[in-house]
């Protein structure tokens, strides 16, 4: 680690690591790569963009994948950082310190960031009037964390465009403000409560973690012991008289008070902890000045504890990392294999029907979509070993525009003796391919459709 980052406080790191995060989030929707979004999933538009590629409601199976990559790679963090996400990019975090730390404490002086045990005295008047302008305050900008958020389902310039017309998307305004009075009860009212008691991410913790996972950890070789080993809650001593001459901790209950959701990190590892190093950085500068280092530090059981060197490439990592990389390459597959139309084919409830000459007839409904930008001509043709034994009727090219849909009852004929058999009608698998005539080389599908062909004794000799 360099000099520099060294004299920098994990909570400046932090902000940094927020204003990142709040760029991604509030610059990503309005990336677009080809005309589609960078990331969208649309539930009017019944589509997935995901890196500029449009992906419709018939390939959500890119979905199953998407949701892997996610949850593999939180519990891959986890288990190398530990709740890094929590405490360093978390939206709750992220929300939190805003409000109560840059609203309350620096705009309106009612809190100490180093401070976060003590809540403000509500009996006075003052108080109370700076309390409901901090609510106002917050309540504007989860107006606006809600609209960043319907963003991701609707692209910010259809946002926008209903907006104008607001008596026709009342369902969309419904749901922003519904999502901001949330967020106003959240952040306002249930606080870090959210993290310790609803949030399930501290409860699987525990089972991702082990002595290499890099947490916030008080050193009880140095410092010594706080709390009785029996019981947790029991306080060997309260004041700055050492039950140990050789131990360092002075009993400031700095790392104490500076804690958001209210534990003491010398009593262990603790689900409720998320990573802030906050009181990291306060053991940091009450042993500076003493000339010693923290005694409270971001690290492993191993290092801290046992004296061993951390291992970040250990068997749990590897097989994370093979499990994304896995995940990754399913992702990259699936994406090869997008389809940039849709066709459907339905057969009718008439199985078949005879013709003069021997002519038998199968009709088909054909469900067309574009799903591109651009507007083309398709045509239909069978390929493979039945191409010149059969051909279809009822069908001429025609132009699609952009996400219209286009119904075509398409009849598939052959007056060809395919099946010789008097016992039973024989399902017949042929495969038909659409293509688009202004690009045949991009904007093509392939499908399989079940022709029946009748009993030899149906057929006039």
């Amino acid at each position: 680690m360099s000099e520099a980052i060294k004299k920098t406080s994990y909570r400046i790191q932090r902000y940094y690591a927020y204003v990142l995060a709040t760029i991604i989030a509030v610059g990503l929707p309005f990336i677009q790569i080809g005309g589609n979004q960078a990331f969208l999933l649309s539930f009017d538009k019944k589509q997935l963009h995901l890196m500029g590629v449009a992906f419709d409601m018939q390939e959500l199976y890119m979905m199953p994948f998407l949701l892997m990559f996610m949850f593999l790679g939180i519990f891959a963090v986890t288990a190398i950082g530990g709740r890094a996400w929590c405490g360093w990019a978390c939206p709750q975090t992220v929300f939190r310190v805003i409000y109560r730390d840059l609203i309350e404490g620096k705009l309106l002086g009612m809190r100490r960031i180093k401070n976060k045990q003590k809540d403000p005295d509500y009996s006075k008047a003052e108080n109370k009037a700076k309390k409901a302008i901090g609510i106002l305050l917050w309540s504007m900008l989860s107006i606006l964390a809600a609209a960043d958020f319907i963003w991701f389902f609707i692209p910010p310039a259809d946002f926008f465009t209903y907006l104008q017309d607001p008596s026709e998307h009342m369902l969309m305004i419904g749901i922003v403000l519904g999502v901001a009075a949330f967020l106003v009860w959240d952040v306002v009212f249930i606080q870090e409560n959210f993290c310790i008691y609803v949030c399930p991410y501290s409860r699987v913790q525990s089972v991702l973690y082990d002595d290499d996972t890099i947490q916030a950890i008080y050193s009880e070789n140095r410092g010594g012991k706080i709390y009785d080993e029996k019981s947790k809650d029991k306080i060997v001593f309260k004041t700055k008289d050492l039950a140990n001459e050789s131990d360092e901790c002075t009993a400031c209950q700095s790392c104490v008070t500076v804690c958001p959701t209210h534990i003491d990190i010398r009593k262990g590892s603790q689900l409720e902890c998320i990573n802030c190093l906050e009181c990291v950085d306060a053991c940091t500068t009450v042993m500076g000045k003493l000339g010693k280092e923290s005694l409270v530090q971001w690290s492993s059981t191993n290092d801290v504890v046992h004296g061993k060197k951390t291992q970040l490439v250990r068997s749990k990592t590897i097989m994370y990392a093979a499990a994304l990389i896995i995940v990754v390459g399913m992702l990259f597959v699936m994406g090869g294999t997008k389809e940039y139309m849709l066709l459907n084919i339905n057969k009718t409830t008439q199985l078949y029907k005879i013709k003069d000459n021997n002519e038998v007839v199968n009709n088909f409904l054909v469900l067309f979509q574009n799903t591109q930008k651009e507007t083309y001509t398709y045509n239909l043709e069978i390929i493979g070993e039945y191409k010149d034994k059969m051909r279809i009727k009822r069908f001429q090219p025609f132009k699609l525009s952009h996400g219209k849909l286009a119904k075509k009852v398409v009849q598939l004929s052959t007056t060809q003796l395919l099946v010789d058999n008097d016992r039973q009608d024989t399902p017949i698998t042929i495969t038909l391919r659409s293509w688009a005539t202004e690009n045949p080389e991009k904007v093509f599908v392939f499908r399989k459709a079940v022709f029946i062909y009748p009993r030899s004794d149906k057929l006039k000799k």
